[in-house]
């Protein structure tokens, strides 16, 4: 993790990490994360006492052009001094870092650490005026169902299969690879779920999010025929309209799953630009040569892409209340937002690259149409940090930055899980890969980004993580990790019940209701613990990040703002001891408040150690901070 000579210099063989300077975008060191445009905002950076720092100068950008502001000493302890500077907002995106004077020269500390060198402004913390996603987003949690194999309603019994789908017992294993894993119905439906709410709202989830659910051609429902109805084999317009209100009367949020890379082949547009040429539709498409040569999303002619250079494309599907996205938002009835698939690729084909106005096009109407309490999420396997100013996209799903090095770092070296893209199975890292990854790309988003952003330890797209893990203890290592890192944690449905699956297609199985009835209650209540904790303390939900410790197979981190402290320790192997010093702990001794582990004090500072892999989360003695 720590990569430069002035942090090397700090950090023992043991992994412990002693205080170091710090700042993050979280409230603790920022007054203001979302200021007006014009406004001077205070920063705040705390310095270790025992650090050789004399002073501490701000460096922002304005205009592109370096600014520089002194820093003053706002509060001194017997461990640590604060300094204050202000920062004025005068670009949308305002970048900044810390000089920190020293004899003979400074260091500079960016988002990414201490350098006793120059350093690119790819890493400078961000301040920017575009709004966060909702409270409602940021301080809860996700639950992510596959309508197909939630649950089914009694009337699921009286559909008839369509056409290209093959009917499946609800006991059956999904298959795991080829086409015909998207013909495999199973029956599940919109009021199958919401006759399940209640089991939801009881783990302490507080969002749903549907994976798509109009008429299409599949039961994965990526490749859509209309937006303009929900599809009948999962209840229609009205079973939709009536899970939001169930969501809604129980104080929960609903989201939908659009996709605006593409249609299914089958799509009323697509139809109609295939058969007419003087169409407005044909513009809505790509073609190579109309019309036998049309454009498709990975070379999958069932999944034509679309054209957003097209103005007409723009206004139908996407801009206001009449378009595509719109028609399903807002009210009792409607959508608190979508998830948008494959966003990475939406708008971007050779030398085009409309995905900026996609995104705060769909943006604009999410917000109109919610009263500014909409969330927007976007799908991103890839790194997002190019795209995640917040103007757009408030958020992502987290592949990228938290769940593909945490994978790498839980996976089992024989759990036959294959790398996305590759014909290898996952490459096993250490802690310090895993940490090097995760700071990396936390670095380059703003703060109020980071916390919007959906952490997931699987989903539909992947194996579930007890077949990654191959071992329940590391697969609890990885859940207490997606609960208490910066964002929002988001379960797939069936892991709190110990699903399992080795490609995203056979993960998607069908909830094993019929089992006894403490079948799974340990990793049931392990859920219920882990999100009770989340939602009451301010620390996980709007705390910063300390990392304290980093070892190849143990890895802990402080959340922590000015009301709350928390230390969590992850291992992928039990027996593992991680110190922490002392200037670190707080006032009292730190107590366990969720998972596994001891805590044994020392003259400098304390060792924790879990006796299995998996988590500890010990509650900290408060620390002398200021206040705004």
């Amino acid at each position: 993790m720590m990569t430069t000579a002035a942090q090397e210099a700090y950090q023992p063989a043991d992994g412990t990490i002693p205080a170091l300077p710090h700042h993050d975008g979280s409230r603790l060191y920022v007054s203001n994360a979302t200021p007006r445009l014009g406004e001077t905002i205070r920063v705040r950076v705390r310095i270790p006492a025992s650090n050789p720092y004399t002073g501490v100068k701000l460096h922002s950008l304005v205009d592109d052009e370096m600014h520089l502001e002194d820093a003053r000493p706002i509060l001194r302890t017997p461990d640590e001094i604060w300094y204050e500077a202000p920062l004025p907002v005068h670009n949308p995106v305002t970048r900044y870092r810390f000089a920190l004077l020293r004899d003979g020269g400074f260091d500079w500390l960016n988002a990414l650490g201490v350098f006793d060198r120059e350093v690119s402004d790819v890493y400078d913390f961000r301040v920017t005026t575009f709004a966060p996603s909702p409270a409602w987003n940021r301080e809860g949690a996700t639950y992510q169902i596959f309508p197909d194999r939630f649950a089914r309603s009694r009337q699921s019994a009286e559909r008839s299969a369509p056409d290209w789908a093959h009917p499946t017992a609800w006991s059956a294993t999904p298959l795991a690879y080829g086409v015909e894993t998207g013909r495999q119905w199973y029956g599940g439906d919109l009021k199958g779920i919401e006759e399940h709410l209640e089991y939801i709202h009881d783990l302490g989830f507080t969002t749903v999010y549907l994976t798509p659910c109009f008429p299409a051609r599949s039961v994965h429902r990526y490749d859509a025929s209309t937006f303009d109805h929900i599809d009948p084999l999962l209840g229609g317009d009205e079973a939709l309209r009536s899970l939001a209100r169930a969501c809604h009367a129980r104080g929960m949020r609903i989201m939908g799953d659009l996709t605006l890379n593409h249609t299914g082949s089958s799509h009323e547009w697509f139809q109609r630009a295939l058969h007419d040429p003087n169409s407005e539709e044909r513009d809505y498409y790509l073609w190579n040569r109309y019309p036998d040569d049309y454009v498709a999303w990975m070379g999958i002619k069932a999944l034509p892409k679309l054209n957003w250079t097209s103005a007409k494309l723009v206004d139908r599907m996407i801009r206001g209340a009449s378009s595509s996205a719109g028609k399903w938002l807002g009210g009792e009835s409607g959508l608190d937002g979508w998830r948008i698939d494959v966003a990475n690729q939406t708008g971007r084909w050779a030398a085009m690259d409309e995905n900026h106005m996609v995104a705060t096009t769909i943006r604009h109407t999410v917000d109109e149409l919610t009263d500014g309490n909409g969330t927007l999420i976007a799908e991103y396997m890839p790194d997002a940090t190019r795209d995640l100013d917040g103007d757009g996209w408030q958020g992502v799903m987290n592949y990228a930055a938290f769940s593909h090095p945490l994978w790498m770092w839980v996976a089992s070296p024989d759990s036959g899980v294959k790398r996305f893209g590759f014909d290898v199975t996952f490459p096993r890292r250490d802690g310090t890969a895993m940490v090097g990854t995760m700071r990396e790309l936390l670095a380059q988003i703003p703060w109020k980004v980071a916390e919007s952003q959906w952490n997931l330890i699987d989903s539909h797209d992947s194996a579930r993580i007890l077949t990654l893990t191959r071992n329940p203890h590391v697969a609890h290592a990885a859940l207490g990790m997606m609960m208490t890192y910066p964002g929002v944690p988001m379960a797939f449905a069936g892991d709190e019940r110990d699903a399992v699956g080795v490609t995203g297609e056979e993960s998607r199985t069908p909830m094993d209701w019929d089992a006894p009835e403490d079948a799974h209650c340990a990793t049931m209540s392990r859920y219920r613990d882990l999100l009770t904790l989340r939602s009451t303390s301010s620390a996980l939900t709007h705390g910063g990040l300390r990392w304290v410790n980093v070892q190849a197979d143990a890895v802990a981190y402080l959340r922590e703002d000015a009301n709350d402290r928390l230390l969590v320790v992850a291992a992928r192997r039990g027996g593992q001891h991680v110190r922490v010093t002392r200037d670190l702990l707080g006032g009292g001794d730190p107590q366990l408040v969720c998972g596994e582990g001891t805590m044994e004090p020392g003259d400098h500072g304390a060792l924790f150690t879990l006796p299995d892999a998996g988590y500890g989360i010990w509650r900290l003695g408060d620390l002398d901070v200021p206040r705004w």
